[in-house]
């Protein structure tokens, strides 16, 4: 989901050089950057709608939410009524590093959910997700960067965040990595940022 966007659009790339996995794509546009091929179906969709969810959700394994923006709330409430309409558990869900007000005010404080208005639908939609029964990973990128897949720090719900920046390379090679390893943060917060706190 969001497979046309920066973060999709670098994890559909990483998935298809690195892996042989079989990938369903799903955009409003997803059919203008993708084609059908014998490992990729491309599926036009909103997430906004319940139905274009379900629909594309069936039969899939592992499923990535790489969606920003103000109607997460209500993409979030879909994912989780489709895949459980689907019999799906595997998520993996971005949010945003700041969600529980967890950078340190010395670091980037301003980013924080009650500093920053804009990261209260990150936090509405991720608490849809942590009350599901949904076998949900949460990671909480950053402001996305280029950058080392290597530059990267990562801390638990709970823990003081490291930074407010995340390189794309460095969130690709985590997404990848749990996609290959399903037992991987599972219902778990995980933010992925560069580390600012040294």
């Amino acid at each position: 989901m969001g497979a046309t966007g920066t973060a999709g659009s670098a994890i559909t790339k990483k998935l298809l050089s690195d892996t042989d996995y079989h990938l369903t794509l799903f955009a409003r546009h997803a059919k203008n950057m993708y084609s059908d091929s014998h490992r990729v179906t491309v599926v036009n969709g909103d997430a906004r709608k319940i139905d274009d969810l379900k629909k594309a959700l069936r039969g899939q394994d592992v499923v990535g939410c790489f969606i920003p923006g103000y109607d997460l709330p209500l993409i979030a409430k879909n994912l989780v009524a489709a895949m459980d309409e689907n019999g799906m558990k595997r998520l993996i869900f971005t949010g945003a590093v700041g969600i529980y007000n967890e950078i340190p005010d010395e670091i980037g404080g301003a980013y924080n959910v009650d500093n920053e208005p804009p990261q209260v639908p990150n936090r509405k939609a991720v608490d849809s997700i942590e009350t599901s029964d949904l076998d949900y990973t949460i990671l909480r990128p950053g402001f996305l960067r280029s950058g080392s897949e290597d530059d990267f720090v990562l801390t638990v719900k709970g823990e003081p965040a490291k930074g407010y920046a995340t390189t794309i390379p460095s969130l690709v090679k985590l997404v990848v990595k749990i996609i290959s390893d399903p037992t991987l943060y599972v219902r778990e917060s995980v933010s992925i940022t560069q580390n600012l706190a040294k």
